[in-house]
Protein backbone atom coordinates (compact mmCIF):
# COMPACT_ATOMS: atom_id res chain seq x y z
CA UNK A 1 0.00 0.00 0.00
CA UNK A 2 1.38 3.37 -1.02
CA UNK A 3 1.46 6.29 1.37
CA UNK A 4 1.72 10.00 0.70
CA UNK A 5 5.51 9.94 0.75
CA UNK A 6 5.64 7.64 -2.27
CA UNK A 7 4.65 10.52 -4.57
CA UNK A 8 7.58 12.73 -3.59
CA UNK A 9 9.64 13.59 -6.73
CA UNK A 10 7.76 11.01 -8.80
CA UNK A 11 6.96 11.97 -12.42
CA UNK A 12 3.19 11.83 -12.80
CA UNK A 13 0.96 12.50 -15.80
CA UNK A 14 -2.61 13.64 -15.16
CA UNK A 15 -4.51 12.66 -18.30
CA UNK A 16 -7.59 14.82 -18.87
CA UNK A 17 -8.20 17.99 -16.92
CA UNK A 18 -11.83 18.74 -16.02
CA UNK A 19 -12.72 19.14 -12.34
CA UNK A 20 -11.19 15.89 -11.08
CA UNK A 21 -7.99 16.29 -13.11
CA UNK A 22 -7.38 19.78 -11.77
CA UNK A 23 -7.93 18.57 -8.19
CA UNK A 24 -5.65 15.56 -8.69
CA UNK A 25 -2.88 17.71 -10.20
CA UNK A 26 -2.92 20.15 -7.27
CA UNK A 27 -2.99 17.34 -4.72
CA UNK A 28 -0.04 15.58 -6.33
CA UNK A 29 1.92 18.82 -6.51
CA UNK A 30 1.35 19.36 -2.78
CA UNK A 31 2.74 15.85 -2.19
CA UNK A 32 5.96 16.83 -3.95
CA UNK A 33 5.39 15.16 -7.32
CA UNK A 34 6.53 16.48 -10.70
CA UNK A 35 3.19 16.89 -12.44
CA UNK A 36 2.27 17.24 -16.10
CA UNK A 37 -1.34 17.68 -17.18
CA UNK A 38 -2.41 16.61 -20.66
CA UNK A 39 -5.76 17.79 -22.06
CA UNK A 40 -7.12 17.05 -25.55
CA UNK A 41 -8.76 20.48 -25.84
CA UNK A 42 -6.56 23.47 -26.58
CA UNK A 43 -6.38 25.46 -23.35
CA UNK A 44 -3.85 28.05 -24.49
CA UNK A 45 -4.71 31.37 -22.87
CA UNK A 46 -7.39 29.83 -20.66
CA UNK A 47 -8.11 30.35 -16.97
CA UNK A 48 -7.09 26.73 -16.36
CA UNK A 49 -3.71 27.26 -18.00
CA UNK A 50 -3.05 30.29 -15.80
CA UNK A 51 -4.10 28.43 -12.66
CA UNK A 52 -1.78 25.51 -13.44
CA UNK A 53 1.06 27.91 -14.18
CA UNK A 54 0.62 29.47 -10.74
CA UNK A 55 0.95 25.99 -9.26
CA UNK A 56 4.09 25.37 -11.35
CA UNK A 57 2.35 22.50 -13.13
CA UNK A 58 3.19 21.82 -16.78
CA UNK A 59 0.21 21.79 -19.18
CA UNK A 60 0.26 20.11 -22.59
CA UNK A 61 -3.03 20.74 -24.43
CA UNK A 62 -4.54 20.40 -27.88
CA UNK A 63 -3.92 16.65 -28.28
CA UNK A 64 -2.37 13.59 -26.68
CA UNK A 65 1.30 13.43 -27.80
CA UNK A 66 2.69 9.96 -27.28
CA UNK A 67 6.12 11.20 -26.16
CA UNK A 68 4.55 12.01 -22.77
CA UNK A 69 4.78 8.30 -21.94
CA UNK A 70 8.56 8.06 -21.74
CA UNK A 71 10.92 6.04 -19.57
CA UNK A 72 10.95 8.65 -16.82
CA UNK A 73 7.18 8.46 -16.18
CA UNK A 74 6.16 6.73 -12.95
CA UNK A 75 2.38 7.00 -12.76
CA UNK A 76 -0.73 8.14 -14.65
CA UNK A 77 -3.90 9.51 -13.07
CA UNK A 78 -6.57 9.25 -15.78
CA UNK A 79 -9.89 11.04 -16.13
CA UNK A 80 -12.52 8.27 -15.81
CA UNK A 81 -14.16 9.27 -19.11
CA UNK A 82 -11.01 8.63 -21.16
CA UNK A 83 -11.29 5.19 -22.69
CA UNK A 84 -8.65 2.49 -22.52
CA UNK A 85 -8.23 2.51 -26.29
CA UNK A 86 -6.74 6.01 -26.01
CA UNK A 87 -3.21 5.71 -27.52
CA UNK A 88 -1.48 7.13 -24.43
CA UNK A 89 -3.33 4.71 -22.16
CA UNK A 90 -2.57 1.76 -24.44
CA UNK A 91 1.16 2.55 -24.46
CA UNK A 92 1.20 3.00 -20.68
CA UNK A 93 -0.52 -0.35 -20.16
CA UNK A 94 1.97 -2.04 -22.50
CA UNK A 95 4.79 -0.51 -20.45
CA UNK A 96 3.09 -1.79 -17.28
CA UNK A 97 2.81 1.73 -15.88
CA UNK A 98 0.09 2.20 -13.26
CA UNK A 99 -2.96 3.90 -14.84
CA UNK A 100 -5.42 4.85 -12.11
CA UNK A 101 -8.35 7.16 -11.54
CA UNK A 102 -8.52 9.90 -8.93
CA UNK A 103 -10.39 7.78 -6.33
CA UNK A 104 -7.26 5.66 -5.97
CA UNK A 105 -5.38 8.81 -5.03
CA UNK A 106 -8.11 9.79 -2.56
CA UNK A 107 -7.79 6.46 -0.79
CA UNK A 108 -4.02 6.84 -0.42
CA UNK A 109 -4.06 10.34 1.06
CA UNK A 110 -7.23 10.25 3.20
CA UNK A 111 -7.09 9.73 6.97
CA UNK A 112 -10.76 8.73 7.38
CA UNK A 113 -12.74 5.69 6.25
CA UNK A 114 -14.16 5.48 2.73
CA UNK A 115 -17.74 4.23 2.43
CA UNK A 116 -18.12 3.56 -1.31
CA UNK A 117 -21.38 3.05 -3.20
CA UNK A 118 -21.84 1.78 -6.75
CA UNK A 119 -24.45 0.10 -8.94
CA UNK A 120 -26.04 0.52 -12.35
CA UNK A 121 -29.00 2.36 -10.83
CA UNK A 122 -29.74 4.03 -7.51
CA UNK A 123 -26.25 4.97 -6.36
CA UNK A 124 -26.89 8.73 -6.15
CA UNK A 125 -30.06 8.24 -4.08
CA UNK A 126 -28.36 5.71 -1.79
CA UNK A 127 -25.24 7.84 -1.35
CA UNK A 128 -27.31 10.88 -0.42
CA UNK A 129 -29.46 8.89 2.01
CA UNK A 130 -26.40 7.52 3.81
CA UNK A 131 -24.78 10.94 4.03
CA UNK A 132 -27.92 12.55 5.46
CA UNK A 133 -28.39 9.70 7.97
CA UNK A 134 -24.81 10.09 9.22
CA UNK A 135 -24.96 13.88 9.28
CA UNK A 136 -28.20 13.98 11.25
CA UNK A 137 -26.77 11.41 13.67
CA UNK A 138 -23.72 13.57 14.34
CA UNK A 139 -21.25 11.22 12.65
CA UNK A 140 -18.45 13.30 11.05
CA UNK A 141 -18.99 12.63 7.35
CA UNK A 142 -18.23 14.10 3.94
CA UNK A 143 -19.94 13.70 0.55
CA UNK A 144 -17.58 12.89 -2.31
CA UNK A 145 -17.15 11.29 -5.70
CA UNK A 146 -19.64 11.63 -8.54
CA UNK A 147 -21.77 13.80 -6.26
CA UNK A 148 -20.35 16.32 -3.86
CA UNK A 149 -16.72 17.37 -4.17
CA UNK A 150 -13.86 15.63 -5.96
CA UNK A 151 -12.78 12.70 -3.79
CA UNK A 152 -9.10 13.60 -3.45
CA UNK A 153 -9.98 17.16 -2.40
CA UNK A 154 -12.29 15.80 0.29
CA UNK A 155 -9.76 13.17 1.38
CA UNK A 156 -7.11 15.82 2.06
CA UNK A 157 -9.30 17.26 4.83
CA UNK A 158 -10.52 14.07 6.49
CA UNK A 159 -9.55 13.06 10.00
CA UNK A 160 -9.15 9.59 11.44
CA UNK A 161 -12.76 9.13 12.61
CA UNK A 162 -14.38 10.75 9.57
CA UNK A 163 -16.45 8.86 6.99
CA UNK A 164 -16.13 9.77 3.33
CA UNK A 165 -19.43 8.77 1.67
CA UNK A 166 -18.35 8.32 -1.92
CA UNK A 167 -20.36 7.52 -5.05
CA UNK A 168 -18.15 5.66 -7.53
CA UNK A 169 -18.75 4.55 -11.12
CA UNK A 170 -17.50 1.56 -13.09
CA UNK A 171 -15.25 3.98 -15.00
CA UNK A 172 -13.58 5.03 -11.75
CA UNK A 173 -13.38 1.52 -10.31
CA UNK A 174 -11.80 0.07 -13.45
CA UNK A 175 -8.86 2.41 -12.81
CA UNK A 176 -8.05 1.16 -9.31
CA UNK A 177 -5.34 -1.11 -7.95
CA UNK A 178 -5.26 -0.71 -4.14
CA UNK A 179 -8.55 1.15 -3.56
CA UNK A 180 -9.81 -0.10 -0.20
CA UNK A 181 -13.13 1.15 1.19
CA UNK A 182 -13.92 0.07 4.75
CA UNK A 183 -17.56 -0.34 3.68
CA UNK A 184 -18.68 -1.06 0.11
CA UNK A 185 -22.21 -1.09 -1.29
CA UNK A 186 -23.08 -2.79 -4.59
CA UNK A 187 -26.75 -2.21 -5.44
CA UNK A 188 -27.32 -3.96 -8.75
CA UNK A 189 -25.79 -4.67 -12.15
CA UNK A 190 -27.64 -4.15 -15.43
CA UNK A 191 -26.28 -3.70 -18.95
CA UNK A 192 -24.71 -0.24 -19.08
CA UNK A 193 -21.62 1.43 -20.55
CA UNK A 194 -20.79 -1.74 -22.50
CA UNK A 195 -19.22 0.34 -25.29
CA UNK A 196 -16.71 1.75 -22.79
CA UNK A 197 -15.99 -1.62 -21.17
CA UNK A 198 -15.99 -3.63 -24.38
CA UNK A 199 -18.55 -6.07 -23.01
CA UNK A 200 -20.50 -7.24 -19.98
CA UNK A 201 -17.62 -9.22 -18.45
CA UNK A 202 -15.37 -6.18 -18.00
CA UNK A 203 -18.29 -4.12 -16.70
CA UNK A 204 -19.02 -6.74 -14.00
CA UNK A 205 -15.31 -7.07 -13.18
CA UNK A 206 -14.97 -3.29 -12.80
CA UNK A 207 -17.99 -3.04 -10.50
CA UNK A 208 -16.67 -5.97 -8.47
CA UNK A 209 -13.39 -4.14 -7.81
CA UNK A 210 -15.24 -2.22 -5.10
CA UNK A 211 -14.82 -5.40 -2.98
CA UNK A 212 -11.38 -6.48 -4.23
CA UNK A 213 -9.09 -5.23 -1.45
CA UNK A 214 -11.45 -5.57 1.51
CA UNK A 215 -10.54 -7.45 4.69
CA UNK A 216 -12.56 -9.44 7.20
CA UNK A 217 -13.06 -6.40 9.46
CA UNK A 218 -14.64 -4.50 6.53
CA UNK A 219 -18.30 -4.69 5.44
CA UNK A 220 -19.57 -5.64 1.98
CA UNK A 221 -23.23 -4.63 1.59
CA UNK A 222 -24.82 -6.33 -1.41
CA UNK A 223 -28.14 -7.08 -3.11
CA UNK A 224 -28.89 -10.70 -2.24
CA UNK A 225 -31.46 -10.91 -5.05
CA UNK A 226 -28.99 -10.05 -7.81
CA UNK A 227 -27.01 -13.22 -8.62
CA UNK A 228 -24.10 -11.35 -10.24
CA UNK A 229 -23.82 -8.96 -7.29
CA UNK A 230 -23.98 -11.88 -4.87
CA UNK A 231 -21.22 -13.73 -6.71
CA UNK A 232 -18.96 -10.67 -6.67
CA UNK A 233 -19.60 -10.02 -2.96
CA UNK A 234 -18.77 -13.60 -2.04
CA UNK A 235 -15.38 -13.27 -3.73
CA UNK A 236 -14.49 -10.68 -1.08
CA UNK A 237 -12.82 -11.37 2.26
CA UNK A 238 -15.11 -8.82 3.92
CA UNK A 239 -17.95 -9.44 6.36
CA UNK A 240 -21.04 -9.89 4.16
CA UNK A 241 -24.15 -7.79 4.79
CA UNK A 242 -26.95 -8.76 2.38
CA UNK A 243 -30.17 -6.87 1.70
CA UNK A 244 -33.40 -8.15 0.17
CA UNK A 245 -36.76 -6.54 -0.65
CA UNK A 246 -38.44 -9.96 -0.55
CA UNK A 247 -37.16 -11.07 2.83
CA UNK A 248 -34.78 -13.67 1.41
CA UNK A 249 -32.29 -12.90 4.17
CA UNK A 250 -32.48 -11.90 7.82
CA UNK A 251 -28.71 -11.46 8.24
CA UNK A 252 -28.74 -7.86 7.06
CA UNK A 253 -31.45 -5.48 5.85
CA UNK A 254 -34.75 -6.76 4.47
CA UNK A 255 -38.44 -6.09 3.89
CA UNK A 256 -41.04 -8.32 5.52
CA UNK A 257 -44.78 -7.64 5.61
CA UNK A 258 -44.16 -4.12 4.26
CA UNK A 259 -41.72 -3.24 7.05
CA UNK A 260 -38.01 -2.46 6.58
CA UNK A 261 -35.78 -4.25 9.12
CA UNK A 262 -32.09 -4.39 9.95
CA UNK A 263 -30.97 -7.59 11.68
CA UNK A 264 -34.40 -8.21 13.19
CA UNK A 265 -35.06 -4.65 14.34
CA UNK A 266 -37.90 -2.69 12.73
CA UNK A 267 -36.76 0.58 11.15
CA UNK A 268 -39.74 1.94 9.18
CA UNK A 269 -42.82 0.78 7.29
CA UNK A 270 -43.06 1.02 3.51
CA UNK A 271 -46.03 3.35 3.90
CA UNK A 272 -44.12 5.73 6.19
CA UNK A 273 -41.14 6.02 3.85
CA UNK A 274 -41.25 8.92 1.41
CA UNK A 275 -39.60 7.17 -1.54
CA UNK A 276 -41.91 5.02 -3.71
CA UNK A 277 -41.19 1.74 -5.48
CA UNK A 278 -39.33 -1.54 -4.98
CA UNK A 279 -36.11 -0.09 -6.40
CA UNK A 280 -36.17 2.62 -3.74
CA UNK A 281 -36.76 -0.02 -1.07
CA UNK A 282 -33.45 -1.55 -2.21
CA UNK A 283 -31.78 1.85 -1.96
CA UNK A 284 -33.21 2.43 1.53
CA UNK A 285 -32.18 -1.01 2.79
CA UNK A 286 -28.61 -0.52 1.59
CA UNK A 287 -28.51 2.95 3.15
CA UNK A 288 -29.89 1.68 6.46
CA UNK A 289 -27.23 -1.05 6.65
CA UNK A 290 -24.36 1.30 5.79
CA UNK A 291 -25.51 4.05 8.14
CA UNK A 292 -26.01 1.73 11.13
CA UNK A 293 -22.61 0.10 10.56
CA UNK A 294 -21.06 3.58 10.78
CA UNK A 295 -22.89 4.57 13.94
CA UNK A 296 -26.04 6.34 12.75
CA UNK A 297 -28.94 6.67 15.17
CA UNK A 298 -32.04 4.63 14.19
CA UNK A 299 -34.45 7.43 15.04
CA UNK A 300 -32.54 9.82 12.77
CA UNK A 301 -32.52 7.18 10.03
CA UNK A 302 -36.33 7.02 10.28
CA UNK A 303 -36.62 10.81 10.02
CA UNK A 304 -34.46 10.89 6.89
CA UNK A 305 -36.51 8.16 5.24
CA UNK A 306 -39.79 9.86 6.11
CA UNK A 307 -38.72 13.30 4.87
CA UNK A 308 -36.57 12.45 1.84
CA UNK A 309 -38.07 13.75 -1.41
CA UNK A 310 -35.46 12.22 -3.69
CA UNK A 311 -32.58 13.50 -5.75
CA UNK A 312 -33.22 16.40 -8.08
CA UNK A 313 -34.40 15.03 -11.46
CA UNK A 314 -34.39 11.40 -10.20
CA UNK A 315 -38.01 10.43 -9.45
CA UNK A 316 -38.18 13.68 -7.51
CA UNK A 317 -41.49 14.52 -5.89
CA UNK A 318 -41.99 18.17 -6.73
CA UNK A 319 -45.41 18.73 -5.17
CA UNK A 320 -49.12 18.40 -5.77
CA UNK A 321 -50.93 20.11 -8.62
CA UNK A 322 -54.66 20.35 -7.86
CA UNK A 323 -54.69 16.88 -6.31
CA UNK A 324 -52.24 15.31 -8.79
CA UNK A 325 -48.82 14.19 -7.54
CA UNK A 326 -46.07 15.51 -9.83
CA UNK A 327 -42.73 13.70 -10.25
CA UNK A 328 -39.66 14.88 -12.16
CA UNK A 329 -37.61 11.92 -13.41
CA UNK A 330 -35.69 13.76 -16.12
CA UNK A 331 -32.57 11.75 -15.25
CA UNK A 332 -34.29 8.66 -16.73
CA UNK A 333 -32.37 8.68 -20.00
CA UNK A 334 -32.89 4.98 -20.76
CA UNK A 335 -35.70 2.43 -20.87
CA UNK A 336 -34.71 0.63 -17.67
CA UNK A 337 -34.92 3.81 -15.59
CA UNK A 338 -38.37 4.63 -16.97
CA UNK A 339 -39.57 1.07 -16.29
CA UNK A 340 -38.57 1.42 -12.66
CA UNK A 341 -40.20 4.84 -12.39
CA UNK A 342 -43.56 3.67 -13.75
CA UNK A 343 -43.53 0.53 -11.62
CA UNK A 344 -42.89 2.60 -8.48
CA UNK A 345 -46.55 3.75 -8.40
CA UNK A 346 -49.83 2.08 -7.58
CA UNK A 347 -51.89 5.19 -8.44
CA UNK A 348 -52.79 5.77 -12.12
CA UNK A 349 -49.90 7.28 -14.08
CA UNK A 350 -50.00 9.85 -16.86
CA UNK A 351 -46.59 9.62 -18.52
CA UNK A 352 -44.51 12.17 -20.42
CA UNK A 353 -41.67 10.61 -22.41
CA UNK A 354 -39.51 11.38 -25.41
CA UNK A 355 -36.25 12.90 -26.53
CA UNK A 356 -33.22 12.06 -28.62
CA UNK A 357 -33.63 9.22 -31.13
CA UNK A 358 -30.64 6.89 -30.71
CA UNK A 359 -32.05 4.37 -33.17
CA UNK A 360 -33.52 1.93 -30.63
CA UNK A 361 -37.11 0.77 -30.38
CA UNK A 362 -39.14 0.79 -27.15
CA UNK A 363 -40.51 -2.77 -27.10
CA UNK A 364 -38.87 -3.44 -23.70
CA UNK A 365 -40.97 -0.64 -22.23
CA UNK A 366 -44.31 -2.18 -23.28
CA UNK A 367 -44.89 -4.37 -20.16
CA UNK A 368 -44.43 -1.34 -17.87
CA UNK A 369 -46.62 0.87 -20.06
CA UNK A 370 -49.56 -1.37 -19.18
CA UNK A 371 -49.61 0.52 -15.84
CA UNK A 372 -50.06 3.86 -17.67
CA UNK A 373 -53.59 5.29 -18.13
CA UNK A 374 -52.55 8.01 -20.60
CA UNK A 375 -49.35 9.26 -22.23
CA UNK A 376 -47.95 12.24 -24.07
CA UNK A 377 -44.91 11.58 -26.22
CA UNK A 378 -42.76 14.37 -27.60
CA UNK A 379 -39.57 15.08 -29.51
CA UNK A 380 -37.66 12.88 -31.95
CA UNK A 381 -38.93 9.58 -30.49
CA UNK A 382 -42.64 10.45 -30.28
CA UNK A 383 -43.68 8.13 -33.14
CA UNK A 384 -41.72 5.12 -31.81
CA UNK A 385 -43.08 5.66 -28.31
CA UNK A 386 -46.60 5.97 -29.68
CA UNK A 387 -46.26 2.53 -31.27
CA UNK A 388 -45.09 1.07 -27.96
CA UNK A 389 -47.95 2.79 -26.14
CA UNK A 390 -50.55 1.41 -28.54
CA UNK A 391 -49.05 -2.08 -28.21
CA UNK A 392 -49.40 -1.72 -24.41
CA UNK A 393 -53.09 -0.86 -24.78
CA UNK A 394 -52.92 2.82 -23.83
CA UNK A 395 -56.02 4.41 -25.35
CA UNK A 396 -55.24 8.04 -24.51
CA UNK A 397 -52.11 9.12 -26.37
CA UNK A 398 -51.05 12.55 -27.59
CA UNK A 399 -47.94 13.50 -29.59
CA UNK A 400 -46.29 16.91 -29.44
CA UNK A 401 -43.08 18.42 -30.69
CA UNK A 402 -41.95 20.06 -27.45
CA UNK A 403 -41.90 19.19 -23.76
CA UNK A 404 -43.76 22.39 -22.90
CA UNK A 405 -46.70 21.36 -25.11
CA UNK A 406 -46.53 17.84 -23.71
CA UNK A 407 -46.92 18.97 -20.09
CA UNK A 408 -49.99 21.03 -21.00
CA UNK A 409 -51.73 18.08 -22.69
CA UNK A 410 -50.64 15.60 -20.01
CA UNK A 411 -52.23 17.63 -17.23
CA UNK A 412 -55.61 17.50 -18.94
CA UNK A 413 -55.37 13.70 -19.12
CA UNK A 414 -55.03 13.56 -15.31
CA UNK A 415 -57.63 13.36 -12.58
CA UNK A 416 -57.33 13.88 -8.84
CA UNK A 417 -55.01 11.32 -7.15
CA UNK A 418 -53.24 10.54 -10.43
CA UNK A 419 -49.46 10.71 -10.84
CA UNK A 420 -48.12 13.12 -13.47
CA UNK A 421 -44.71 11.68 -14.33
CA UNK A 422 -41.91 12.98 -16.53
CA UNK A 423 -39.71 9.96 -17.22
CA UNK A 424 -38.36 10.38 -20.76
CA UNK A 425 -36.62 7.03 -21.46
CA UNK A 426 -34.39 9.06 -23.80
CA UNK A 427 -31.45 11.44 -23.68
CA UNK A 428 -32.33 15.13 -23.65
CA UNK A 429 -30.12 16.31 -26.50
CA UNK A 430 -32.79 16.78 -29.16
CA UNK A 431 -34.07 19.88 -27.29
CA UNK A 432 -31.89 20.40 -24.20
CA UNK A 433 -28.18 20.44 -23.39
CA UNK A 434 -28.60 18.29 -20.27
CA UNK A 435 -31.23 16.29 -18.38
CA UNK A 436 -31.01 18.97 -15.67
CA UNK A 437 -32.07 21.63 -18.18
CA UNK A 438 -34.93 19.37 -19.30
CA UNK A 439 -36.08 18.86 -15.70
CA UNK A 440 -36.02 22.60 -15.07
CA UNK A 441 -38.13 23.16 -18.20
CA UNK A 442 -40.63 20.59 -16.94
CA UNK A 443 -40.93 22.39 -13.60
CA UNK A 444 -41.45 25.71 -15.37
CA UNK A 445 -44.22 24.18 -17.47
CA UNK A 446 -45.89 22.78 -14.33
CA UNK A 447 -45.76 26.23 -12.71
CA UNK A 448 -47.37 27.69 -15.82
CA UNK A 449 -50.22 25.19 -15.57
CA UNK A 450 -50.75 26.15 -11.93
CA UNK A 451 -51.34 29.74 -13.02
CA UNK A 452 -53.54 28.73 -15.97
CA UNK A 453 -55.77 26.45 -13.92
CA UNK A 454 -55.99 28.99 -11.08
CA UNK A 455 -57.06 31.60 -13.62
CA UNK A 456 -59.72 29.27 -15.07
CA UNK A 457 -61.07 28.49 -11.60
CA UNK A 458 -61.25 32.14 -10.58
CA UNK A 459 -62.78 33.21 -13.89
Amino acid sequence: MKDKRWFFQKNILVLGLAKSGLAAAKTLKQLGANVTVNEAKNLQGSVEEEELRQWNITLVSGGHPLHLVDDTLDYIVKNPGIRYDNPIVKIAVEKKLPVVTEIELADIIGEGDILAITGSNGKTTTTTLIYEMLQKSGVPSHLAGNIGNVACEVAENTKKDDVMVTEVSSFQLKGTEEFHPRTSVLLNIFDAHLDYHGGRADYEYSKGKIFKNMKKEDSAIYNAEDPVVTKLAHQSFASLVPFSVHGHTTDGAYVKDDVLYFRGEEIITVEEAALPGKHNQENMLAAIAAAIIHGANKSEIRKVLMDFNGIEHRLQFVGSLHGRKVYNDSKATNILSTQKAIEAFTNPVVLLAGGLDRGNEFDELIPSLKNVKAAVFYGETKDKLEQAGKSAGITKIKKTNTLDEAVHHAYFFTEEDDVLLLSPACASWDQFKTFEERGAAFLQAVEKIKLEVKSDLSG
